[in-house]
């Protein structure tokens, strides 16, 4: 008798969500159950798609929802409210604002008695577990984190949040100086302005001043504020022809000393020709953790250090003791 499969519903139908609805069909022990967007619905390969307003009708039919909404306006409010309702997974990637939104979703994912992992991804996520484990291994040392080059998907949707933008793309640039003086090993105290610069392409309606609309790009709290920014105003053409590729990447590097001072270094990097699809395979990942977590009884908010590893695999865990350990 075939085992069931996990029934997964996808929040949000852009780049993320599609992406997700990708993965799935690379897990045999899961399955796409329904898309939820605010957007047009209707059927899409036999799957259903329904307004999002009409989410928690499907409240018993979803083991796990996976939420693909930007993190400055959609899962803000999606979050606590989806989490009432259903096991959730989302990449809520505002790093600033993580601990306020982790109570917001404890609370709700509680009184559900859900589970809700919440910024999963490769940073937050894959990126802060190897920090943890870097800090705690080698105590004297520092961490340094840099991304890029690369487009970040939560900043170029920041920048289509604001007024007169019709549509545009940023870029994360780690500086090149500061990446050396890493290497060398001269453990610098470094500024976020000191290891990135922002450069955004960036279209905007006919009657949009460009002045203003710099101005409230550069001057964006938990964005663009702590960095160097540049705006280039461009066509919607060229937008498209040059600016398509969602490639991205980063490293975590953690310099320091053990014993009599011998130095060590434990160094982790991704290079992604498409961002959004990576990420969504981590979310897919961790909807596997959250439906085992919440069959198991527990409920709440979880990150990525909550997770045991094994949770994440299909296999059996005593198959990953022979197979990896």
């Amino acid at each position: 008798m075939m085992e069931r499969k996990t029934q997964i519903g996808i929040c949000g139908y852009g780049n993320l969500g599609k992406g997700v609805e990708s993965e799935i069909a690379k897990n045999p022990d899961m399955e796409l159950a329904a898309i939820f967007t605010r957007r047009n619905t209707g059927t899409k390969s036999d799957v259903p798609v329904v307004r999002l307003e009409a989410a928690a009708e499907w409240k018993d039919k979803i083991d796990v929802m996976i939420l693909c909404g930007g993190s400055k306006s959609d899962l803000p409010v999606q979050g606590p409210l989806l989490a009432g309702s259903f096991n959730t997974v989302d990449s809520f990637d505002t790093h600033a604002k993580i601990p306020g939104y982790y109570d917001e979703i404890d609370k709700a994912a509680k009184t559900g008695n859900n589970i809700s992992i919440i910024s999963i991804g490769w940073d937050p996520g894959l990126f802060s577990l190897l920090r943890l484990y870097s800090g705690a291994i080698i105590r004297d040392g520092r961490t340094y984190t840099f991304w890029g080059e690369g487009v970040s998907q939560g900043h170029s949707e920041a920048i289509r949040g604001i007024e007169g933008v019709v549509d545009a793309i940023q870029y994360t640039i780690p500086v090149a100086a500061a990446m050396e003086r890493v290497r060398n090993g001269e453990n610098p105290e470094l500024t976020a302005r000191e290891k990135h610069e922002r450069v955004c392409y960036v279209v905007i309606a006919t009657d949009a001043d460009k002045k203003e609309v710099e101005s409230n790009i550069k001057n964006m709290p938990d964005y663009f504020a702590d960095y160097d920014t540049t705006v280039h105003f461009i066509s919607r053409e060229e937008l498209k022809e040059n600016h398509s590729k969602m490639k991205h990447g980063g490293n975590v590097i953690h310099m320091g000393k053990t014993g009599e001072g011998n130095s060590q270094v434990i160094e982790f990097s991704l290079k992604l020709d498409s961002n959004p699809e990576f990420t969504s395979s981590v979310l897919v990942a961790f909807a596997r953790a959250a439906y085992r977590l919440s069959a198991g009884g527990e409920s709440g908010a979880r990150t990525i250090f909550d997770i045991p590893p094994k949770l994440l695999a299909e296999v059996d865990p005593a198959e990953l003791v022979k197979a990896l350990l």
